[in-house]
């Protein structure tokens, strides 16, 4: 691909809507600094003293940012609590521009949240503490999930690519519920040339008719192989993902973070590695993952070919790694450059 051929899909982006449906969380970042520590009086352990706070929306949501730094349009399905990280998840999407209309909000939910401690210590590096996380550990009630089937078929054909982000481990906890992922795939079905994407933690061996966005990791125990003796393995690689695609029915991306990723469009093709975007000093992988789902997806809905997209996606993880500390997002302005410095390390 060169310069003038990804300028032409990324100036598409903006006439492009995306649906993003899944599990938003909100990342709350707690900074800390060693030297005002204090001593409690009741435990005699030490007491952190917080001196920020930072709130960004996470998983789903991270997907959404980035989507929307990219300049195009989205609409958002989700369920959060009627608590202050609700309220403060909200406030975080509707500064970017977000509709969150699409959010569901239930009484009897938490806000799903990542609670990450950022200790600043006396000789001035900073380091994440033990992460405090807040979840749903229940299966989303029944009338959630109606409402959620029925907001998908009101949405879905108002868009022009679909991406899942099944986040939560716990079965049937989370948005994307077995009565959703259903619903997905039946919807993905009858429209062929929509991209539907999935990223799923957990469940990727459970999805049809979508475009599986996975790890390497993910990829081999969704296919039922054992990580520890085929991650190196080409061909088991390539049986891998023709095991998905007979599933799925779609092509499959696999990321293999500074490898970049694998590409696979059907069987009897031969796997397409599109390399990492190498980049210096210290890298923060938070976020590359969905920086790199919002590219594809925007991409994809774009006209763009599986690689192109691929190496798009690439370029945004690339960008978003070097924000060190944060759930970062990716512009086409720094796409565009980062492609440039990338396409002068290869001539």
């Amino acid at each position: 691909m060169n310069v003038s051929r990804l300028q032409q899909i990324l100036d598409h982006f903006p006439n492009i809507k995306l649906l993003v449906v899944g599990d938003f969380f909100l990342d709350k970042y707690l900074h800390l600094q060693r030297n005002l520590s204090e001593v409690s009086l009741e435990t005699g352990l030490e007491a952190y003293q917080v001196v920020k706070i930072r709130k960004l929306p996470g998983a789903a949501g991270t997907v959404t940012a980035n989507i929307r730094q990219q300049d195009s349009s989205v609409v958002i399905l989700g369920v959060v609590g009627d608590d202050g990280n609700g309220y403060d998840l909200q406030a975080g999407l509707s500064k970017i521009g977000v509709d969150i209309s699409g959010l569901i909000v239930c009484p009897d939910l938490f806000t799903p949240t990542y609670n990450k401690p950022m200790m600043l210590e006396l000789d001035g590096s900073e380091h994440e503490l033990n992460r405090m996380d807040v979840k749903n550990r229940s299966p989303l009630q029944e009338n959630v999930e109606d409402e959620i089937i029925k907001r998908l078929r009101e949405l879905v054909p108002l868009v022009q690519g679909v991406l899942i982000v099944d986040q939560v481990q716990e079965a049937n906890c989370g948005v994307i519920t077995d009565r959703v992922r259903a619903e997905i795939e039946r919807l993905a079905r009858g429209l062929p040339t929509k991209p539907f994407i999935a990223d799923s933690r957990e469940r990727a061996h459970l999805f049809q008719e979508v475009i599986l966005k996975t790890n390497l990791a993910e990829a081999l125990k969704a296919a039922g192989m054992d990580p520890n003796t085929a991650a190196a393995d080409l061909p088991a690689i390539t049986s891998c993902c023709e095991k998905l695609y007979r599933r799925t029915n779609n092509p499959v991306i696999i990321t293999l973070a500074e490898h970049g990723c694998i590409v696979f469009s059907e069987p009897g093709s031969p796997l397409v590695q599109i390399p990492a975007i190498p980049v210096g000093g210290p890298i923060d992988v938070v976020g590359a993952g969905d920086s790199f789902l919002a590219s594809v997806g925007l991409a994809l809905s774009s006209g763009a070919e599986l690689r192109e997209a691929a190496l798009i996606g690439n370029l945004s993880a690339s960008i978003v790694v070097q924000q060190i500390g944060t759930t970062g997002t990716a512009s086409r302005a720094q796409i565009i450059s980062q492609f440039y410095e990338y396409d002068s390390m290869i001539e």
